[in-house]
Parts: C-alpha cells; structure tokens; sequence
C-alpha cells in the first residue's frame, strides 16, 4: 500500500522524486523518505521524515543533488509512523540502501538471526532484515546480491534498490506487490504505480511476479528471480498527467464524484449491440456454448468492490437467472472453498492488485477454476492472471474513497449480467429495456449530482451523529452497505448497514432520535415492505432520511433520484450517498482524500 519512485538518468534526481511522492502519496502518508546517489558522488545521501511529503520536503537540504535515486511514502506495517521506521533503509555500511512494499513474512527468524551475528538494527520495520541480508551478501554483482537475499526471504515485495559500489543502476523485483518500469530517453524510471511517471514518460514495463529488473541511464532489461532473461516490451499507457491532476476541485474525492457521467459513458461507450439487443465484451472469450454450460458465479472482491459483486450477483440472477453470490475475497482464500467446474469466478479490484483478491485468484487457477478479473487498471496483476474479463474504464482515481470506480463497475456487471442474460432466457424486449436504461444513466447521473447544494445542507445536518443505521431490502441492501462504509471512511463516524427486513429481529433495539436511519426506497415491488420499515422507526422517534424515487412521508428528508429500471436503480441510488459521506466529513474538517490509517491500493495481505 506504500509508494514506490526511483529515478536514474541525467537529470536532477530530487526534485523529480519527490514529486513523483506527492503523486503517490494516497498509497501511504504516514512517512516518507528519500536517498539519491550518482557516479561522481561519494556514497549514498538520505533524508527522511515521519509525516506527508510536504514534510520530509521541508527536511530536504538545498544541496542535495544526485543523478539516481529512490524514494518512498509509507502506510505502517511493522513499526509506527516515525523517523527511524520510515523508508529507504539503509545498510550499517551505509551503502546499500531499500525501498519496499508488501511484507516479510519470516522478518523476526531473520531480524533474530541477523541479530545474533552482531547486525544493529536502527527500525522496527521487516523491510530493514532486506537491506542487512542485501549488504552481506558476498556476491559481487548488485543484481547477485538482491538475488541473494531474496532467496532468504518468505513473502510479498516489490522493492527498488541502490548500491554506492553501483551508482549506475537501480535494481528492483516483484513477488505479489506492483512494480511499473517507465521508459524514456536515456533516463528510466520505476515507481509502484503508473501516476508517478506519466508527466514523463508514457511508455512502461509492467513486472510479473518472481521478475527482476536492471535499470540504467539508457538501458533496462529484466529476467526472473532465478537468473533466466525475460523478454519484456514496453506498452503504451492510456493515461496523461492530467488525468491526476485535481482539475479545479478542492479534493480529489469531489473531482471523481462529478466525473462519473463520464466515466459511465466510457464504459459503455462501443459495447452495445443494437441489433441484438445486447452487448459486445470484448475481453470475456466466452462463446454462447461456454457461458450457456455456467452453472453458478461466484463474485470475489474486497471493500468497495465486495459490494460492487452484491449488486452484479443480484443483477446476474436477475437478468441471466443463474445463481450467483458475492464474498470477501479476504474470508475465501481461507476457507478451503469447494471450486467447483461449472462455476464462473469473477474477481473484482480497482487497481488489480488488491492482495486478498490476487491471492484468491491464483489460488483459483491452481485448482484449475476459470476465472473473470473486472478491474479498472490496464495490464495490472489480476488483469494478467485471469483467463479474460471487463475493464471498467473509470479512469485514474487518487482518493483512497473509491466513488467512480464503484459506479463503474456495477455498470459493467450490468454489462454482464446483459450479455450472459441475452445467450440464455432474457428476451430481446427486455434487452432493449435494459439498454435503453444504460443509456439513461449518464444524464441521470448529472442530474442526482446537481442537487449537491441540498445534499451538503442535509449533510450539515446529520454531522453531529456519532452513529448512523443505513438500511435498504434486496436491490437496495447493498447499496445500504456501501454507503455505510464510505461514510465511516472519510467522516470517521461509525455506521451500520442492516437488511430492512431485519430491523425487528434486533437492530430496532438502537433506535432512538440521536441515532439517523438513512433509508433505500426504490419504487419497485418491494416500496410498501420498505414503507413499513420507515413507519417502525418514526414509530420509535427515529431520525430518517431517504433515498426514494419519491417523497418519502414518514421520512424527515429525502433525496430524490431519478427512476431507471429496476435492476439498474441501485447504480444510481448510491450517488447522492457519496456526496452525503463528502459533505459530512468536509463539516467535520475531515482529510477528505487521505483518510486516517487507509490508503488507497491494498497491497499486503
């Protein structure tokens, strides 16, 4: 969940470090840390610093100048947030230096080992036993000795590292933790995401995992942790620094709210097929035999993207009629789960590298299950590992609060759920009804996201809450869920998403005028059962505010959305629960973007 960035070439490596940080630092902003070198300096330079960026740039002297480098923002594992514990790590020679994400499993075996041989460790962290193990190594190649140390260790990383023996390379690797190399003109870079090289180059090399890479002034090559050379060509990102940039919102969690019409016109932007009344998938090499013989989906995700797959599974066995459910991908990889063959698995990640869902899908590979990846980031480990699958084309999102990926990729399940529906029972009427809906979504979206002035003064309201109950029955459930947890991930207020259906069987105990019920009313079959459940709680003096197709009478507030179809409404009924969660923590003075102990790529396990 960290940030990764190096940089070798000819220019001055500092200032390009750290503001490939500051790009970076939704993944981790508790610490952060540089160290450069070139071939004319004496030894490696560092400086760190516990804190943001902005404050490790602060520490960061005048002339402090190197042509190779690397640097790295933190979110904590090992050790608290401080100066020590901040990366790079340094060897006690001073001359090996480490940047790394993920973690060592098998850290304290080797801190004690190392320790006993007389090593003096300065931090708390896993990260700091690599560098130790690094600088022993009696090889008298850098990339032997990485190699080296390596073999030693038991768990995930990616890691970029620097020798002052060896100031004309950085040598990094990658086992379950994401390393981009970026390519340019007689410069390279290397960062952990692709946000920090676009304002440089476009052209990357993404790593496999169990890959290592040399990087030089004007020259790369990569080859496996074993020593076999790899081939490895460089692919065009889609992305420009633009696309990271705050486009004259205040946040970037306001900036990705209000681009979702867009983000839903991109993905459904050349996939519907008029004449069928269906859709293209392009990605999904599922002919009408194969997706006709699934016999049941399996839908694994993790957060935000766990409630995406409730709604997909919902939509799937509603317009498809084949059984489907959601789980943690967390909960799945550890419970010896039956993989059964006539079962289409689909892991869902926003970066595709989420490590829980990783791991379930080579797990599910290994068992020989064929597995979907609907994911938002072009070539990333999940894309690469699935046999085939949907990009949700969101676009860059840098709050670590997932808003327009979320609406994306319930989208492309409605894509889906469209596409296998159409092979197997779902008429053509219904076809184009469902079509006809997906093309509603933008503008309707638009108009959900101009009554922000009214949601921001029912946020106002609700800001002093210390707890909020969300509820909602079938369709609307899940979206109860998710807004439950962005309100609790960026305001800090504590919240609990319940079935409406449930409120009797328990939860009704809470209720009481300081604790708001935020309620999912959509006009479908089910709007008098969810009537009944807003009469128990006005019954019982609580506070409600809901989210309805309509006025809602018992309701204190409502929010009114506009009505698709009902499949579809759950996409949009969760959008104006995004602003909500945005107003309320802007009236609580809350760090909108960079949420207190999250970040934004789960990466470790």
């Amino acid at each position: 969940m960290c940030g990764i960035v190096g940089y070798i070439g000819k220019r001055d490596v500092a200032p390009l470090l750290l503001e490939g940080l500051q790009r970076l630092e939704y993944r981790g902003y508790d610490s952060a840390g540089i160290v450069i070198t070139s071939p004319k300096a004496a030894g490696l330079k560092m400086v760190k610093a516990k804190g943001r960026v902005r404050d490790l740039e602060a520490r960061v002297p005048a002339r402090f100048k190197g042509t190779t480098g690397i640097a790295h923002t933190r979110w904590a594992t090992h050790g608290a947030p401080s100066d020590e514990n901040a990366h790079p790590h340094m060897s006690g020679d001073d001359k090996v230096a480490v940047v790394h994400n993920g973690i060592i499993d098998n850290a304290a075996e080797l801190r004690a080992k190392l320790t006993a041989e007389g090593v003096g460790f300065l931090s708390e962290t896993d990260t700091e036993v690599l560098t130790h193990l690094i600088a022993r190594s009696q090889q008298t190649d850098l990339e032997d000795k990485v190699r080296d140390a390596l073999r030693l260790v038991e768990g995930t990383y990616g890691i970029a590292v620097v020798h002052a023996d060896f100031p004309d390379r950085i040598v990094v690797a990658r086992n379950g933790s994401p390393v981009v190399l970026g390519i340019g003109d007689k410069e390279m870079f290397v960062a952990s995401d692709i946000a920090a090289l676009v304002s440089h180059t476009r052209q990357v090399v993404t790593l496999d995992d169990g890959e290592m890479a040399t990087l030089k002034a004007d020259d790369f090559r990569t080859y496996t942790t074993e020593g076999t050379r790899t081939t490895a060509s460089p692919t065009t990102v889609e992305y420009e620094a633009a696309s990271y940039d705050m486009g004259g919102h205040d946040t970037y969690m306001h900036k990705e709210i209000f681009e979702q019409a867009d983000a839903v016109d991109r993905v459904l932007r050349g996939r519907i097929d008029d004449r069928f009344s269906t859709v293209h998938l392009g990605g999904l090499n599922l002919d009408a035999r194969e997706a006709r013989s699934v016999r049941r989906v399996k839908i694994l995700g993790c957060g935000t993207s766990y409630h995406a797959g409730l709604i997909g599974a919902q939509m799937i066995e509603e317009l498809a009629r084949i059984p489907a459910d959601a789980e943690p991908a967390s909960e799945f990889r550890y419970r010896n789960a039956v993989v059964d063959p006539d079962t289409l698995y689909i892991a869902v990640s926003q970066s595709g590298e989420t490590y829980d869902v990783l791991a379930a899908v080579q797990e599910l590979k290994r068992k020989g299950a064929r597995v979907f990846g609907v994911v938002n980031v072009v070539g990333s480990a999940i894309a690469r590992e699935s046999d085939a699958g949907v990009y949700v084309h969101a676009g860059p999102e840098v709050c670590v609060v997932s808003t327009k990926c979320f609406t994306n990729t319930t989208v492309a399940f409605a894509l889906l759920a469209l596409h296998l529906g159409r092979i197997r029972d779902l008429s053509v009427a219904d076809g184009k009804r469902i079509i006809e809906g997906l093309r509603k979504l933008p503008a309707q979206i638009t108009a959900i996201l101009e009554q922000e002035a009214e949601i921001e003064e029912i946020a106002k309201e609700y800001a002093d809450a210390r707890s909020m109950m969300f509820i909602g029955r079938v369709r609307g459930y899940p979206v109860a869920r998710e807004a439950s947890l962005k309100l609790k991930e960026v305001s800090y207020i504590h919240a609990e998403a319940y079935p409406a259906s449930e409120l009797k069987h328990g939860p009704l105990a809470l209720i009481e005028p300081a604790l708001p019920t935020v309620a999912i009313v959509p006009d479908d079959d089910l709007l008098e059962k969810n009537r009944a459940a807003l009469e128990e709680i006005k019954a019982r003096s609580g506070r409600i505010l809901a989210v309805a197709h309509q006025e809602q009478e018992k309701a204190d507030r409502t929010i009114v959305v506009p009505k698709n179809e009902d499949e579809l409404d759950p996409i949009l009924m969760g959008i104006p629960l995004q602003l909500l969660a945005y107003h309320t923590a802007l009236a609580l003075g809350r760090d909108i973007d960079k949420p207190r102990n999250l970040a934004k790529s789960v990466t470790v396990e």
